[in-house]
Order: structure tokens, then C-alpha cells, then sequence
């Protein structure tokens, strides 16, 4: 797919990898983010003036069809959809601090969204004059969970399994589906988390990568040994995971 002309829009673009998505696609196309309202999504209007941003939260379910008409009634197509927004909470269900609320939000964000996102934005899609690309930012966790983030890990597998069955539904119209699977990257959601993470802008250079490409499966650092390990020795990736 080449990337110049396009209408794309990015959910969660205004920090770590979305916002290097938009840093690295806004100077050749039009482009679209939803996020949160606040400083980052100010400080992102200052710094790219001729963004379109929606100020959203994509945690309450309750506001897509709305928000999705908004922006189809203002464009009619869209050319790529790359679903990046995700939130991950690391307590245990053992510990103390663990929030029962804080499962319906994560199911929400990381899952809910991207198939309501998928439902009310399909006709945009759809309406595009050439090929167009839904890309669902994954993680190597939704391959093998480790021991924190259960939730987390389980909507990345949900994650996985939906784009394939995506796919296949749209095998004979003009929209891919992509996945690109992510290892442990340097943003503010693993802040205090690992020590070798892959940058942001690594991340959004290799999503890209893939896109142009047409990867179907966009294995990206690390997650690329995962695949080989998870294949001739599973138990040792699943071990290597599991404290991950």
C-alpha cells in the first residue's frame, strides 16, 4: 500500500507509538486521531495544526456510533484504519490493589472499541476508491501471556483471533485486514517496565514497514523469536513469557 494521499485514521495518537505513527505519516497525508481530551491531545494540535482530532474515550462504549458518524459525515472514505489505542493494568487478581473495575475498561479498550471502531467505520472503508487496510496493533503477549496483565494479555489473543475472522469476511471486498504484533516498547504505558524495549519510533517505522508491504502477520523485534520458539519449543517460550 503506498502511504502518500491517504485519509488514515489513528486511535490513541497522542503518545508513544500512535504519536509516531502521526509523526511519521501526517507530512504526505490526511490525518485523522481520536484520543482522550487533555494536554497531550492540545499539546498534539499545536505541534500538527492541520490534524483533525476527536477528543474521546474510547472506554465508554455508550459514545461510538456517535463519534463514528461524525467522522464519517466529514469523510466519507477512509483509506486506513490503524486501531493503536490500548490500555494494560499490571496488579494480579492476588493482589491488594487490584480494581474489579478496571477489567471492563481494559476488555473495552483494547477489544470493544476495535470492533465497534471496525462496525461503524466499515462503509468509509468500504467507500474507498483503491485498497484499503485496518490495522490492529498487537502485542507478542497475545501469542504467549505472561504472568501480570491477564486481562490485557487475553484481549490481545481476542484481538488476534478477530482479525483473522475479519479477514475472511472481507476477502472479497476492497478492505485488508493487518495485524501487527509489537515486543516490549518503550512508551508511557511500560514506563517502570523491562529494561530492552524497542523505541517508539522503531515501532511506528516497522508498523509502516508492514503496511507497505501488506503484511497480513507483521512480526515486529523480538516477536519474530517468539514465533520460532513458540514453534519448535513451546514450552521454553511459554516459560520465557510467562516472567516476561
Amino acid at each position: 500500500m503506498k502511504l502518500n494521499n491517504k485519509t488514515v485514521l489513528i486511535t490513541g495518537g497522542t503518545s508513544g507509538v500512535g504519536l509516531e505513527l502521526v509523526r511519521q505519516l501526517e507530512g504526505y497525508n490526511c490525518i485523522l486521531v481520536i484520543a482522550r481530551a487533555g494536554a497531550r491531545l492540545d499539546n498534539l494540535k499545536r505541534e500538527f495544526p492541520a490534524l483533525h482530532t476527536y477528543a474521546a474515550d474510547l472506554g465508554n462504549p455508550d459514545i461510538y456510533p456517535a463519534l463514528c458518524q461524525r467522522i464519517v459525515d466529514e469523510h466519507p472514505q477512509i483509506d486506513l484504519l490503524i486501531n493503536n489505542a490500548a490500555v494494560q493494568y499490571t496488579p494480579t487478581f492476588l493482589d491488594d490493589d487490584f480494581d474489579y473495575r478496571s477489567i471492563a475498561r481494559e476488555i473495552t479498550l483494547n477489544f470493544t472499541a476495535i470492533c465497534a471502531l471496525t462496525h461503524w467505520l466499515l462503509p468509509a472503508l468500504l467507500h474507498s476508491n483503491q485498497l484499503s487496510r485496518i490495522v490492529n496493533i498487537n502485542s507478542g503477549l497475545a501469542l504467549a501471556p505472561k504472568t501480570q496483565s491477564a486481562i490485557y494479555c487475553a484481549t490481545k489473543a481476542a484481538l488476534a483471533s478477530f482479525s483473522q475472522s475479519l479477514g475472511y469476511q472481507l476477502e472479497n471486498t476492497n478492505v485488508r485486514v493487518l495485524q501487527a504484533f509489537l515486543p516490549l516498547t518503550d512508551t508511557p504505558m511500560t514506563t517502570g517496565r523491562g529494561t530492552v524495549k524497542l523505541s517508539a519510533q522503531q515501532a511506528a517505522a516497522a508498523i509502516i514497514g508492514g503496511i507497505k508491504q501488506d503484511k497480513t502477520s507483521n512480526h515486529i523485534g523480538k516477536v519474530r523469536l517468539l514465533r520460532v520458539l513458540l514453534a519448535i519449543l513451546p514450552p521454553l517460550a511459554r516459560k520465557i513469557m510467562k516472567g516476561h
